[in-house]
């Protein structure tokens, strides 16, 4: 079996088949499929050395307006921040507000929690509150996992807002230090003895769920993998090792649970990819699938970075447009523009907003929407203009991952109200250091494409490279692009509702390519810039350009490439992907007397063509709604097969941390499933199911 840190060195070399060899001609292709994992192509080329003047500083105008990205904002970032400040962003409320730091929290007593006792501040409690809502719990009721879980006797009432404060306050309790196991005893010394069953309560329901006690540090970790004494509380196979799969097998072996990982790529991560890019002295880490923390208020994954110690790396909002022709565009048309596409969408909300008041089944494309108000207030008719639009639309395509023509006007950005607040942030040195963490002692069998899940009153039986593994339960945490390829086979049949949702919800594409440059060419004073098209319909090629020189460790350049262009930019050859990158960055900067170097290495991603995943990440189709990311997350066969991963999570689908939390929400789950098969019924003639010694 292979080792964390040999599958690590694996997925992080690049395939260089000419490694060694002259590469002073022709560039040479070379393919990067031997781990099953993402048909990446990669394009290597050396040059003769040539001495080059250092370029000459890009002169933005600081007064660019950045564009205004209304979903899951995209945002590049400058600055190296204390992930110990940045992740808890609410200790900066409280440090506002002229009170105590959040490490201070637990000093207070509670005495008729009601009614807040003087001695205590209520804008501690408020701080609380807010650190509450940040992890999605609402302000003054409960959460429909606390509800089932029987938090409290009588919904409503003081008993309810007694542990709703108490709930907030341990939860405020651990996130002022996550670097520590929080204990129950530690959470009942500022609380009066008569609420001893609130905490126990609130305790017991954040730790099963994954609230508190959560993450990689050397305390959580150590209790983590060292399960309770005694019998095992069943047996439980997760298929898929990426985001969500690995935390629930983390959370699921805490629980008590024997775990077993199948993964059907060669390495963990699944749409979480991080390749090591070099070439003469340069080297440079780049993520080619999930690269964006969005929000760090609350964000599970901004937790792990603090733990970590990993630093963040924040946003700078400058974000020049260039013209096909590479000038820049003038700044009072892109305000102009800008502010009339944020009116076409307003003018789409009111209309959907009376269309749900009238008649809630009609459903429209998004793009249609758009266009037709753009037609009627006859918005953006010059020509600069209409590019200008483009790239805006290009963008929110970008967000969604697909063309503004499949999207549903209707709810579209249904979970606009739940995005994570605070700075969007990179993990200096890409994602896969969140990957190998947590991948690490876990029982994970590669290179194993499951192929059946068979299910009954009995357990599970699953079929994966001619193998059977028999479990009680198991985990499906496989993309959405996977589910409605139909790769794997579900015997009974999935029901016709989960059927229907996969079929309504979307599984959109995203691309990249990766370029190494043997120097920063584009300067340090932005990270993000972006470029127009003539054809709308190709507004989305290399629409926009990261800059990870701060982040990756070398000079890296990545485009994006979103919407339609997405799909046609399989068919290309990496090639051809590359020479057209170059003469966009050659067309930009050449004008103001700066030379753009031969890449030393590029990337491009081909993410629909990808077995594991069949493309990108999910967004909501016509007809479909966020309901349908709550039918994806149902349990099957009387609680034997359940699901996670970012499709099944309605509050964050799209995102890491969704990912991440679906993960925790199955184990919980699972975990309350396993309680109620273990009550004794009369006659019972269930049989346990394991996962044989062999496997483990």
């Amino acid at each position: 079996m292979e080792t964390p840190e040999s599958r690590a060195d694996a997925s992080d070399t690049p395939n260089n088949a000419s490694s060694g060899e002259d590469n002073t001609a022709a560039p040479s292709l070379v393919g990067t499929e031997s781990d099953n994992v993402l048909p990446d192509l990669i394009l290597l080329t050396t040059g003769e050395s040539v001495e080059l003047q250092a370029p000459a500083p890009v002169n933005i105008d600081p007064s660019l307006p950045a564009p205004r990205k209304r979903r899951r904002r995209k945002k590049q970032f400058p600055e190296m921040i204390s992930s110990a400040d940045a992740v808890n962003g609410l200790r900066v409320i409280r440090n506002k507000s002229g009170n105590r730091s959040t490490e201070d929290v637990g000093d207070y007593e509670y005495d008729n929690l009601s009614s807040r006792r003087r001695r205590r501040n209520s804008s501690d409690l408020d701080v609380e509150t807010l650190i509450a809502i940040s992890v999605g719990f609402p302000i003054d009721s409960l959460t429909e996992e606390e509800i089932e879980a029987n938090v409290v006797k009588t919904i409503g009432g003081t008993e309810q807002s007694n542990y709703i404060i108490v709930r907030n306050h341990i939860l405020a309790l651990w996130r002022s230090n996550v670097d520590v196991w929080l204990t129950r005893e530690h959470a009942l010394e500022s609380i009066r003895a008569e609420h001893t069953h609130l905490v126990d309560s609130a305790y017991s329901f954040l730790l099963e769920h994954g609230y508190i006690n959560f993450g990689l540090a050397a305390a959580v970790k150590a209790a983590k993998l060292n399960p309770p004494e005694g019998s095992s509380r069943g047996d439980v196979i997760v298929i898929g090792a990426g985001l969500s799969g690995l935390v629930a097998a983390r959370q699921l072996i805490f629980l008590g649970f024997k775990v077993v990982i199948l993964e059907g790529r060669a390495r963990p991560g699944g749409r979480v990819r991080t390749k090591k890019m070099s070439g003469g002295d340069c080297v440079a880490a780049a993520d080619l699938g999930g690269s964006v923390l969005t929000g760090i208020n609350g964000n599970p994954l901004g937790v792990l970075a603090r733990q970590l110690g990993f630093p963040l790396h924040k946003v700078r909002d400058i974000c020049p447009l260039y013209l096909p022709n590479g000038n820049t565009v003038n700044p009072e048309i892109d305000s102009k523009v800008e502010f009339a596409f944020n009116k076409l969408l307003d003018r789409v909300c009111k209309l959907r907003q009376s269309m749900m008041e009238e008649a809630k089944s009609i459903d429209v494309p998004l793009g249609t929407a758009l266009e037709a108000f753009r037609h009627v207030y006859k918005v953006a008719e010059d020509p600069q203009e209409k590019m200008l639009l483009d790239w805006h639309l290009a963008n929110l395509e970008y967000a969604n991952a697909t063309l503004m023509s499949n999207l549903s006007m209707v709810f579209w950005d249904q979970d606009d109200p739940f995005e994570m607040g605070g700075d969007h942030c990179f993990i200096p040195g890409g994602n896969d250091r969140f990957i190998r963490a947590l991948a690490e002692n876990l029982p994970i069998f590669y290179n194993q494409t499951v192929k059946s899940i068979k299910y009954g009153s009995d357990g599970v039986l699953i079929h994966a490279n001619g193998k059977e593994y028999h479990a009680d339960m198991v985990l499906c945490t496989v993309p959405l692009g996977v589910l409605k390829k139909r790769s794997i086979e579900f015997i009974p049949d999935l029901p016709q509702r989960k059927k229907d949702a996969i079929e309504r919800l979307g599984f959109g594409l995203l691309n990249k390519v990766a370029i190494l440059f043997p120097y920063d060419f584009w300067g340090g004073e932005i990270d993000t810039f972006g470029h127009l098209s003539y054809k709308t319909s190709m507004r989305g090629e290399f629409f926009l350009f990261y800059s990870y020189s701060s982040v990756s460790g070398g000079p890296l350049l990545v485009a994006l490439v979103a919407g339609e262009a997405a799909i046609g930019f399989e068919q290309l050859s990496p090639v051809e992907s590359v020479n057209k990158v170059m003469e966009i960055l050659k067309g930009i900067f050449n004008p103001k007397g700066i030379a753009v170097p031969e890449p030393l290495q590029a990337i491009c991603t081909r993410w629909g063509q990808d077995q594991f995943s069949y493309g990108s990440y999910s967004y909501v189709g016509i007809g479909a709604s966020g309901n349908d990311y709550d039918i994806l997350a149902e349990s099957i066969g009387n609680g034997r097969v359940f699901f996670a991963g970012e499709a099944t999570n309605k509050l964050y689908p799209a995102t890491m941390h969704g990912a991440f939390l679906s993960g925790l929400r199955e184990a919980a789950n699972m975990s309350r499933m396993a309680k109620r098969r273990s009550v004794p019924k009369p006659n019972d003639t269930n049989k346990s199911v394991s996962v044989p010694e062999n496997l483990i």
